[in-house]
């Protein structure tokens, strides 16, 4: 019983740590897209390779902590398991932390 209920927190904590990364999906075209993705009408969309990162757009001239530039985006590292967003403001969200012109989600 013990071993099963050790197992399962481990499922769950690896489940946990997948959804904290950036989310892979569909970004607004702005000049090429990034690496994994291709164009689609306006919008980047992952490729069919499965091996696709998550990006956000690049906001003024760095990247995020954990990801790095490609084109107009920055691209999720492949050993990062956190999530950006664009800061609006001085700072993020509660449960946030601030990265240059980012928000980056505590683990």
């Amino acid at each position: 019983m013990l071993k099963t209920l050790l197992i399962a927190s481990g499922v769950l904590l690896s489940a946990s740590a997948v959804l904290a990364q950036q989310p892979v999906q569909p970004l607004p075209k702005v000049g090429g897209c990034p690496l994994g993705y291709t164009s689609s009408g306006s919008y980047c969309v992952p490729s069919s390779s499965g091996n696709t990162k998550g990006a956000i757009e690049k906001s003024g001239n760095s990247c995020p902590l954990g990801f790095y530039a490609s084109g107009n985006y920055c691209v999720s590292s492949p050993s990062n398991d956190r999530e950006a967003i664009q800061k609006t403001g001085k700072s993020g969200p509660l449960g946030w932390f601030s990265s240059g012109s980012y928000c980056i989600k505590s683990r």
